[in-house]
């Protein structure tokens, strides 16, 4: 690939621990990255020039220069100015943590929807460095943090870049509305709907494939997954289940990529029951957890129902297994042998119930596009009154979805 061998260089507090140093070296390694060491700066201050100071760039300098490293690697974002800084110092190629995780997302989007999301992220990263990176910007060639459009369109001016965004835009957005006229469709069939959802390389994918007996692929190299998958089963009360995977989530996710994938994670506003899938064996796993509720607060569903699944339980002993919390929506599983996917089933029938439709009245702010899209998305509109800034909108819609939006105070009725 052209830069094969990298070298990491974390600056980070005292409470990000091993595991955090960890993640960056699997996220290289996931990008084909051979890491040959690794430098870890602590300070109370970042450095506004170089992020971790001067001194410690010419240690890392060195460092490099032994180990014949073409590739630094920070798990920091850089600013433009730092970003520049750093690579005049090194002189060589540099990246931070946003670009590794959107070179990752570039290599294993598939479908044409994930492509677009990929994109425009990765221009929305560019395009307020095009001006911080001067010449290094029309360096062609392979490697990390080169595929994409990065590599196609390196002499894109501003103008063109935003241009290109808004393009990409316009055809997510496409993208949308064809993904709610099939939830639409699939709650015109009344069909129940699943969603996994947990961080990066939790198993997912495992249970994903145990439970819907289907053959999607596995790795465990992190997002593996990045294009959202649905399969049916059923349940042992013969209620056809549609399952969605969806990708793994991360510590430290770019606010604009999250903003990128939101059409595909949209899958998980409709979806019946959340499968909050957990690795029981990490270490870390209370820190990844709180990145999920984290994601899932930003994304508004923290309040949809959900399951909590202990996977790959088959890594622990009896003494770990014992300290494992087993409330009365939690499951301990093992994808991989099979273990406990019985009483997951059972547990996922027990907390799915049929959502009635109800028809009701709304009255949204005009200007509150989030209120109005989930309404549409979701519900048949039946009629709209416009009062001065204010919208009044009659409209059925599932029970589930009511309580999230601003609900008049008047007389619902049920279908039943």
């Amino acid at each position: 690939m052209g830069w094969s061998p990298s070298r990491g260089s974390r600056y980070a507090p005292a409470s990000d621990g091993a595991e955090g140093l960890q993640e960056l070296r699997d996220l290289a390694a996931s990008a084909g990255a051979e890491v040959v060491g690794w430098v870890e700066q602590r300070s109370p201050e970042r450095d506004p020039a170089t992020l971790v100071g001067r001194g410690k760039l010419q240690a890392i300098r060195a460092g490099t220069r032994s180990a014949g490293a073409g590739l630094v690697i920070f798990d920091n974002d850089l600013t433009p100015t730092q970003l520049r800084n750093i690579e005049e110092s090194l002189d060589m190629k540099v990246l931070d943590r946003t670009q590794l995780i959107l070179d990752i997302f570039a290599r294993r989007a598939r479908s044409r929807e994930g492509q677009l999301q990929v994109e425009l992220a990765q221009l929305t990263y560019l395009l307020p460095r095009l001006g911080g990176r001067g010449t290094l910007l029309s360096r062609l060639g392979g490697g990390i943090g080169t595929r994409g459009p990065g590599e196609q369109k390196l002499e894109y001016d501003r103008r063109r870049v935003r241009a290109r965004i808004r393009t990409l835009r316009q055809a997510i957005e496409g993208v949308r509305a064809q993904r709610a006229l099939h939830r639409a469709h699939r709650r015109d069939r009344q069909f129940l709907t699943v969603a996994l959802v947990g961080y990066t390389n939790a198993g997912k994918s495992t249970l994903f494939n145990a439970l819907t007996r289907s053959s999607v692929h596995t790795s465990g190299r992190l997002f593996s997954t990045l294009d959202p998958t649905v399969r049916a089963f059923t349940l042992e009360s013969r209620r056809p289940v549609l399952l969605s995977d969806t990708v793994g989530f991360l510590r430290k996710l770019p606010a604009h990529l999250v903003a990128a994938f939101r059409a595909t994670l949209e899958e998980l506003e409709g979806a019946s029951l959340l499968l909050h899938v957990t690795d029981a064996s990490q270490p870390d796993r209370d820190e990844q957890d709180a990145a999920v509720e984290s994601l899932l607060v930003e994304l508004g569903v923290s309040s949809s129902p959900r399951l909590h699944i202990w996977n790959k339980i088959d890594l622990l002993g009896p003494a770990e297994r014992s300290r494992l919390e087993m409330g009365a929506a939690q499951v301990a599983v093992s994808a991989r042998t099979g273990e406990g996917l019985d009483a997951l089933v059972r547990q996922i029938d027990e907390n799915l119930k049929e959502d009635p439709v109800v028809e009701a009245d709304f009255e949204i702010q005009a200007s509150d596009g989030k209120q109005l899209a989930l309404l549409h998305r979701f519900g048949t509109v039946l009629s709209t009154q416009v009062h001065d800034d204010r919208l009044r909108i009659r409209a059925r819609i599932p029970k589930s979805i009511q309580a999230r939006l601003l609900t008049r105070p008047q007389k619902v009725h049920f279908d039943l």
